[in-house]
């Protein structure tokens, strides 16, 4: 699981499971381009990795929903990093409504940004990987897999995530690109915010529904501690063998056979 000097791009860097896996990359002796669409944020955390470990952080601004600024934004990055060994497609968001209420614009957000997004970030990196190999992680949710209730465009987004990686992970097998994806169940600022969405009894109904949900301890992890961890290792050589695999980080939430 050693990192030093490997080469990964880390998108959805500026906060949450995106910050925790930079910083611990960096930590770990990774050389590291971060992107985000939040500018100001996302060039603090790499300030702040830059003084945790060997590695080193750079930080471009990248908005994944955009095909252009993809692919242009990933050849700048593997330029700065002299190659690339690996990408963390962490970027994403979420809204919750009603089925019955979800309009256009809310539809196209969740496709644009998490499924076209992965798409864009999957085919710019790959002219990158295909002559020597390399290493994807997807983020895909529970929510694709099983569905989440006030959550169906989030939930088929995070699907389409699913069933492209699978796809792709077989296509690109050959090259020895390995493409996998992470459901994971961790506190984050987006979990923040779908909490503030929801009234003092809803959120007393949803902590009691997680406190039974979540196996171990109640609650989603936390990213340094629980979901770096499991980011270092997937990133790593060490998991050269494993590929169209969803593996979730989430105390036992989500039980796949």
């Amino acid at each position: 699981m050693q990192l030093h000097n490997r080469r990964i791009i880390v998108t959805g860097s500026a906060r949450g499971m995106g910050e925790a896996t930079v910083l611990a990359a960096v930590a770990a002796g990774a050389q590291v381009v971060a992107l985000d669409v939040l500018t100001d944020q996302g060039q603090r955390v790499v300030a702040r990795a830059n003084g945790t470990g060997p590695g080193r952080a750079s930080f471009l601004a990248c908005d994944v929903a955009n095909r252009d600024a993809v692919f242009n934004t990933v050849g700048r990055a593997v330029e700065i990093l002299g190659g690339v060994d690996a990408l963390a497609h962490i970027a994403g968001v979420e809204r919750t409504a009603p089925a019955e209420d979800i309009d256009d614009a809310h539809w196209e957000l969740m496709m644009d940004v998490n499924a076209k997004g992965t798409m864009y970030m999957n085919q710019a990196i790959f002219p990158f990987m295909s002559d020597k190999g390399g290493q994807i992680v997807n983020f895909a949710s529970a929510a694709g897999v099983r569905g989440m209730p006030g959550g169906a465009a989030y939930s088929a987004s995070k699907g389409a995530v699913l069933a492209w990686s699978r796809c792709v992970a077989q296509e690109w097998a050959r090259y020895r690109i390995t493409v996998n994806c992470v459901a994971p169940g961790i506190w984050t600022p987006m979990y923040e915010a779908h909490r503030a969405r929801m009234n003092p009894q809803e959120l007393a109904s949803h902590d009691a529904m997680m406190a039974g949900a979540v196996p171990l301890g109640g609650r989603l992890g936390d990213p340094m501690e629980d979901f770096a961890p499991v980011m270092l290792f997937l990133l790593s050589d060490a998991a050269h063998f494993m590929t169209a695999q969803t593996l979730p980080v989430d105390g036992g939430m989500l039980m796949l056979t």
